[in-house]
């Protein structure tokens, strides 16, 4: 019997974008003989909505004529039950549900959706959900606390200087913290965005200035770095969970001219797209859109050495920060000196780095089987849990109107 999942895709982020062109890859690559996909598109303004029309790129085109064609939606909770049913009611007559749901994939990047925002509303419906859950998925949003507890689990990150608006410092007075920390070059970044957006270099104080206003654009609270000196990016996926992951191979991206991959090296290409079919090819050229279009090396040419060493780290740092799904983990590594050190943990990685899978013998259905399979997984764990007991506190409670309290 097939299984009914809702693809959720979209969402109020920087991200967006991208998250409809991972969305419609991973429809393409569900096997037919085995879900029934209902893809339901979170708009920017907010809203559900649901079509077939959401399965085709195309369609996205032109955004109000695609919302025109589809049917607003809700998810509904009823009895151990989730439904996606239409969002307006009938006023005679019962309203029938699209469906009643076995699982949600959700393939959303950026703040709202990737930051627990989504997971924690999915949890509290009761609908397994393909992914980390609500506390991982905040954790590795927010870059400053990622590399904190890493930094507390002994895994080699680089050395960060927060800085949030609420403090209210004047320019020059972040300058004076930045530059009193580290030398120059430095690295700026929204503390909670994915995908280099808002990120930039500064070389010196003018650099710094304009990078400081530029990331506090996109976030109330930015992150500093020193830049690592002869740049190589190295990345590895993780699949799996707390109990057991495995990574697969790593790549190595090729970035701008500086060495480090911007908004556009990752996803425009030079503004090429490449078609978004049912078929995937992931070694080394563009293939599929997304982070698939990326200029890449798989495998990375690195030892084998270096490369078991990342694979390890990944997967240790995959499990002790309790993920589950699919994730990549970014590293920056010296070229000279080989030393690394873990960048980034990216929860729904753009198109689900289903490229980094192929080479080692895993087709997208398959990874995208496995991480359906561990959603059921995780939920049959969290109903073995208790989360209530029998208790008389409410029915002993009197008038609460007077002045002594209940504690």
């Amino acid at each position: 019997m097939k299984q009914n999942i809702a693809v959720i895709l979209g969402g109020k982020s920087v991200e967006h974008e991208i998250s409809v062109i991972s969305a419609v890859q991973a429809m393409a690559a569900l096997d037919g003989n085995k879900y029934d996909v209902y893809p339901v598109y979170i708009a920017k303004e907010g809203g559900f909505y649901y079509s077939e029309c959401l399965k085709d790129i195309a369609q996205y085109r032109d955004i109000r004529e695609l919302l025109y064609r589809c049917q607003q939606v809700d998810f509904v909770g009823r009895e151990g039950k989730v439904y996606l049913v239409p969002a307006e009611q009938k006023i005679l007559g019962k309203t029938q549900p699209i469906a009643l749901l076995d699982a949600a994939l959700p393939i959303v990047h950026g703040t709202n959706v990737e930051d627990g925002a989504l997971q924690g509303y999915l949890k509290t419906l009761g609908l397994p959900f393909a992914g980390c859950d609500v506390l991982s998925s905040a954790v590795c949003m927010d870059k400053f606390v990622m590399k904190t507890l890493l930094n507390a689990g002994g895994f080699p990150v680089l050395e960060g200087l927060r800085i949030q608006a609420a403090q209210g410092l004047s320019v020059e007075d972040m300058i004076a913290k930045c530059e009193g920390k580290f030398t120059y070059p430095l690295i700026v970044k929204p503390v909670n965005l994915g995908s280099s957006v808002g990120i930039g270099r500064a070389k010196n104080a003018e650099e710094l200035a304009d990078a400081l206003e530029t990331a506090f654009t996109f976030a109330d609270t930015v992150l500093i770095e020193p830049c690592v000196q002869n740049l190589r990016e190295i990345n590895c996926a993780v699949l799996g969970d707390s109990e057991y992951a495995q990574a697969s191979e790593c790549e190595e991206p090729i970035g701008n001219a500086e060495g480090w991959l911007d908004y556009s090296a990752k996803y425009e290409g030079g503004g090429k797209q490449a078609s978004l079919g049912s078929k995937h090819s992931g070694a080394g050229g563009k293939s599929g859109g997304g982070m698939a279009s990326l200029s890449r090396k798989i495998p990375a040419d690195i030892d084998s050495e270096t490369r078991t060493a990342i694979q390890t780290c990944a997967v240790n740092a995959f499990r002790f920060l309790d993920c589950a799904g699919v994730a990549r983990i970014d590293f920056l590594m010296d070229a000279e000196t080989g030393e690394f050190w873990l960048n980034e943990l990216n929860t729904i990685p753009g198109s689900l780095s289903f490229y980094l899978w192929e080479p080692v013998g895993m087709k997208y259905s398959a990874l995208l089987d496995a991480m359906l399979a561990l959603a059921l997984k995780a939920a049959r764990k969290r109903r073995e849990l208790v989360f209530s007991f029998d208790t008389n506190v409410l029915a002993n409670q009197g008038n609460l109107g007077g002045n002594k309290g209940t504690k």
